[in-house]
């Protein structure tokens, strides 16, 4: 791949990953409450996360081959951060789909395991949300350190 595609592709991840922050706290806040639906944008969320996820694995060889040694030796407080930054967004991938498969799954139990598994279903965005930020912001933070 070309560094010309690499950076776009880069851009269009990074653009993507704070609209995925935004996206991801829209169930988490309608599901508040367990009888509330939101199939929708709990779909929507989930699709756009996978979208980003994928965007970012995509790059990832490119990034280990042509930018992260130098990253390491440069600045490496920055370099370890991306490799949390690469830990929390497989969780946010996990607890969006977490998220989604209980949203779902919910309508189809009655009484207490309904309630808990909407409960789940709530709480597994609202973390999701949460490391889609934390994911962003360091993402932000290593791309004006170093960029393809």
């Amino acid at each position: 791949m070309s560094l010309l595609a690499l950076r776009v592709l880069e851009h269009v991840h990074g653009h993507l990953g704070w609209l995925t922050v935004i996206a991801l706290v829209h169930p988490a806040i309608l599901l508040r409450r367990p009888a509330r639906r939101a199939p929708l944008a709990a779909l929507l969320a989930t699709l756009l996360v996978t979208l980003t996820a994928s965007l970012g694995a995509a790059t990832y060889p490119s990034y280990r081959t042509l930018l992260k040694q130098a990253l390491f030796k440069e600045t490496p407080t920055i370099g370890w951060m991306f490799e949390r930054k690469e830990h929390l967004a497989i969780g946010v991938l996990a607890f969006a789909w977490v998220g989604l498969v209980a949203h779902l799954w919910a309508p189809r139990l009655e009484g207490e395991a309904r309630v808990r598994l909407a409960t789940l279903a709530w709480r597994a965005y609202a973390i999701a949300a949460t490391f889609a930020a934390l994911v962003a912001g360091i993402g932000t933070l290593v791309a004006v350190t170093t960029s393809f």
